[in-house]
């Protein structure tokens, strides 16, 4: 299962918003819209999210309070971290 984080910002960023969505391909997302006010536009991303990835929404948040303890595999959107480089190593022995 892939947990996504899709920061909302400026509505002129929601089509690449929704591109970088899909392009991760969750299995469930999860939507902050801190400043957004306008209800219709969250509601028309939840409805797009959904469609455009077949991923479950499974939570809306107005605040990075709400999110407190939460873990996503990804986030994306407006003021989202940078990604961050994890090196794996393989602990098996093959021989």
């Amino acid at each position: 299962m892939s947990d996504l984080l899709a920061v909302v910002g400026h509505e002129t960023d929601d089509e690449d918003l929704l591109t970088e969505i899909a392009r991760r391909r969750p299995d469930r997302v999860t939507v902050l819209a801190e400043e957004e006010r306008d209800e219709d536009r969250v509601a028309s991303l939840v409805e797009a999210i959904e469609e455009r990835t077949g991923a479950d929404v499974v939570g809306l948040a107005d605040s990075r309070s709400q999110l407190r303890g939460w873990r996503f595999d990804r986030v994306v959107g407006d003021n989202a971290p940078p990604a961050v480089r994890i090196k794996l190593t393989s602990r098996s022995t093959w021989s």
